[in-house]
């Protein structure tokens, strides 16, 4: 993962690969899906360069979606998407259909001229920030869904993905990036989007870029707003965890296979130092479709996944964390 302890933004003097990136360029906040077409149309055809033997070398777009209420982690992703195009989109939009009916989509924190004036700083040039009733218009009743889904995060929110699918497809459909830009911090949401952009021949590049972390190793999360500052130190913990099982699963590494219940046992005996923390899940899983599995073997890839409740001050808050072995 990505250690830095606060927010960073990145100025341009930072952004050396595209010449035809400038700090004059005005970004563009655009709310319908009119707008978004209209206008990225209009940049694409301005960022059009002649090539050799008469060809048209054509621009690449970087999207970066987002719910807003941006933290280091996010601008990390807008710095790649920065660059590696010509142009860069960036969407904010609290998406209800991935909200469960007893979870926080009306408390999710929204601050979007904060975020805008952070995406400024980072030369998007382009932010789309739609209503739900744009991108769910009153007679919609399609979803994406990807079939044969595994892993715990599926099973403990049902629907989430299917919300998580839909509205990034309908993203790609608007935006057509080349690439699209996601944390691994949601590691299954990664394995499902990258899935679902393969078997519906999108012709967008999802990329994955590490986890952003707080100095403690705490996975940066808009929801770490809930915890006190005195939380957020005790919330290490959900790394440290992760990293008692990495060291585990070295000292495994001569056995050509071994029950996965050792890292799992491992991991839960540190959360359980904490008394804030009630563990709602810990998974080891392979990183094809995040499907659970009882066994360790050697030279096989790992997905070790957890998502735990922090009993905090402010509110019970749902934290998650992931490490790949």
């Amino acid at each position: 993962g990505v250690f830095l302890p606060s927010i960073k933004f990145l100025f341009c003097e930072q952004i050396t690969q595209n010449s035809s990136q400038s700090c004059t360029t005005k970004m563009k906040i655009v709310s319908t899906v009119a707008d978004m077409v209209a206008t990225r149309a209009a940049l694409y055809r301005s960022k059009m360069k002649a090539g050799s033997h008469h060809h048209v070398l054509l621009p690449t777009i970087g999207l970066i979606p987002t719910m807003g209420f941006l933290h280091y982690g996010h601008m990390k992703l807008v710095e790649q998407a920065r660059k590696d195009n010509d142009i860069v989109v960036a969407s904010i939009f609290v998406n209800p259909t991935q909200f469960g009916p007893n979870e926080d989509f009306t408390a999710y924190p929204r601050d979007i001229a904060r975020d805008a004036e952070m995406m400024r700083e980072g030369k998007v040039d382009i932010l789309f920030t739609p209503t739900p009733e744009e991108m769910y218009p009153s007679a919609a009743s399609t979803w994406v869904e990807v079939d044969l889904l595994k892993g715990r995060e599926h099973t403990a929110r049902p629907g989430h993905f299917r919300g998580v699918t839909t509205v990034v497809s309908k993203l790609f459909n608007i935006v057509q990036p080349t690439s699209a830009y996601f944390g691994q911090k949601d590691a299954l949401q990664c394995i499902v989007i990258k899935k679902m952009a393969r078997d519906m021949l999108m012709q967008t590049d999802v990329r994955i870029c590490d986890t952003a972390r707080e100095s403690n190793g705490l996975a940066m999360s808009s929801r770490n707003k809930y915890l006190t500052e005195t939380e957020r130190d005790k919330a290490g913990v959900i790394h440290t965890a992760l990293m008692v099982a990495k060291q585990k699963f070295k000292e495994n590494q001569h056995l050509q296979e071994y029950s996965s219940s050792v890292l799992l046992q491992s991991i839960r005996d540190q959360l359980l130092l904490e008394p804030l923390v009630e563990i709602e899940y810990i998974s080891i899983a392979n990183i094809k479709d995040g499907g659970e599995t009882e066994k360790i073997i050697k030279g096989e890839p790992i997905l070790i996944s957890l998502a735990v409740f922090w009993h905090g001050e402010i509110r019970i808050t749902r934290l998650i964390d992931n490490i790949l072995l």
